[in-house]
């Protein structure tokens, strides 16, 4: 491991992008598929990996899907959450605020309870033994229609309390966040952060429905906010933060190698850019991967990494004295390893 691997592996960091069902790796896959009498449409571990290429966002989603089918009881949940939790403990995550998507597991006839009871006892767990803090993140599926996000809402109000915010994922083109508008207002009145997916592979205009429509209080990858410059200047005036995922970017031909990727761009730029995962299983890499990546391809400093490191909490949903606490620990970390 090189200086730069080990600076990377220990600061402290929160992750704000991560898709729990995206964490959902080849073995666990199997695991779960053989508990639960479940068929796959794969012979072996290898094949399922083989099938981890893809040439844009619909191709992933159908095997993210697919995959999504293995997961049918309360344990289920928490050991995939508990298993995102133990990998992540040791890139030097601390806090994360996790999406899950409870319209592919209802849409399969799995009750919400089920999803969330088992994801937040994976959460509590990760907490009491890893020390890890995390929030939990409601997105709705935006190919579907708002009247099933409302649904879905709906079928959420036991568990408000613990549900952190809403967020809008999924098949990006032709779904503006416009769709949503009246169920992201219906979310606000409840007291839920919003955050949506948006110019990822969808053009600047979406980013600015997010802004003005769903008015979020996060921005989900956001890269193509960078081909309008008074969208640029609006993001990096207001603060917004960006849960930028290299890896994922890469993956999904967004963008066409982490040695052109834009996320040092964006810091020059003034963009409160944070680093994440996004669906790690199938994108080739945890945090601590991401941040590698873009640290040798992009030659980022450690000055830049812990800019990206403070941001993830800056841009977390955590309150101010948490934050503050955060960051005097980051700041005191790369004092100690300048």
């Amino acid at each position: 491991m090189t200086d730069l691997d080990a600076f990377i592996t220990g600061l402290p960091k929160a992750e704000l992008h991560l898709h729990i069902e995206g964490s959902l790796e080849p073995e666990q896959m199997f695991a779960f598929a053989q508990r639960n009498g479940v068929a796959i449409p794969f012979a072996s571990v290898d094949e399922v990996r083989a099938a981890y290429e893809f040439s844009n966002l619909q191709d992933f989603l159908d095997i993210y899907y697919a995959g999504a089918d293995v997961l049918r009881t309360e344990e289920d949940f928490r050991d995939l959450a508990l298993a995102y939790f133990e990998r992540v403990a040791k890139d030097g995550v601390v806090h994360a605020e996790i999406f899950f998507d409870p319209q592919t597991h209802t849409h399969r006839g799995i009750p919400f309870g089920v999803v969330a009871n088992g994801l937040l006892a994976g959460m509590g767990e990760a907490e009491e033994r890893l020390g890890i803090t995390s929030k939990l993140i409601l997105c709705f599926l935006r190919h579907l229609d708002e009247e099933d996000a409302f649904k879905t809402l709906t079928q959420a109000q036991p568990w408000i309390d613990r549900i952190a915010g809403v967020g809008l994922d999924s098949s990006e083109v032709g779904h503006p966040p416009s769709k949503f508008e009246r169920v992201f207002a219906a979310a606000a009145a409840m007291g839920l952060k919003r955050v949506a997916h948006a110019g990822e592979e969808g053009p600047p205009a979406y980013v600015e429905e997010a802004l003005d429509l769903l008015q979020v209080d996060r921005l989900d990858h956001g890269n193509r906010s960078l081909e309008d410059p008074a969208l640029v200047a609006r993001l990096a005036r207001s603060s917004m933060t960006l849960t930028v995922c290299p890896l994922s970017n890469v993956k999904l031909c967004n963008v066409a190698s982490v040695d052109v990727h834009p996320i040092d761009r964006m810091l020059e730029l003034g963009l409160r850019a944070t680093v994440n995962s996004d669906d790690p299983a199938y994108f080739g890499g945890y945090v601590a991967d991401n941040f590698r990546a873009i640290a040798q391809g992009r030659t980022l400093s450690k000055r830049d990494l812990v800019t990206l490191a403070r941001n993830s909490f800056l841009g977390s949903f955590l309150p101010d004295d948490a934050v503050a606490a955060h960051l005097a620990r980051i700041d005191a970390y790369a004092e100690a390893n300048a």
